[in-house]
């Protein structure tokens, strides 16, 4: 089995910053325009992505996620950070209420492309209580904290808590069934 990318980098291969670059720059590229302000800032914004990258490289298991996805993980981390620095509030997706299919998650015909890992967190997703999927689409698609998802939602901010780490959990035991029943770990530090 030929080595990802990544693992390449995190060997220390040259040449393997070069591919990455190739490989990755479209989808990086796409993210950072969509969330910086200006084609100056979005430039900046790909480099140090880059660097973050190639320094997280070495953290990369593709037994926990695809490398396209590690890479737009790593990228739209660093876009949140710049843009809390900024003091800038994330662009909002629209979502509607009710079903996450009809949240622009996926459309009938999208399935279809997605891969298996991501059609069955798509159903796990989609399984979830009404108030699980709005805390999980407001904290992932749209950036906000559990502070923030209590005042927006009027729920209380132990509850959204508790919808956030069930959702969560719930959606990674449909892509690890062998963590079912486990003890899941502490997450970090909310609010």
């Amino acid at each position: 089995m030929t080595a990802s990318l990544l693992e390449r980098v995190a060997r220390g291969d040259e040449s393997a910053v070069r591919d990455s670059l190739e490989a990755y720059s479209p989808l990086v590229w796409s993210l950072a325009r969509r969330l910086c302000h200006d084609r100056a800032e979005a430039e900046d914004a790909v480099q140090e992505i880059f660097v973050d990258l190639w320094r997280s490289a070495g953290r990369f298991n593709p037994a926990v996620a695809s490398e396209p996805t590690f890479v737009a993980m790593i990228a739209r981390r660093r876009l949140i950070d710049r843009l809390r620095r900024a003091g800038r509030r994330i662009a909002p997706v629209a979502m509607p209420e009710g079903d996450v299919s009809s949240a622009g998650m996926a459309t009938p015909a999208a399935p279809a492309e997605l891969s298996e890992e991501a059609r069955v967190a798509l159903d796990a997703m989609r399984s979830l209580s009404d108030e699980q999927q709005r805390v999980l689409q407001l904290s992932i698609m749209q950036g906000r904290s559990h502070a923030e998802i209590a005042q927006i939602t009027g729920m209380p901010l132990g509850t959204v808590k508790t919808h956030a780490r069930r959702g969560l959990i719930r959606i990674r035991e449909a892509l690890d069934p062998s963590r079912s029943g486990r003890p899941q770990p502490a997450a970090g530090g909310g609010a």
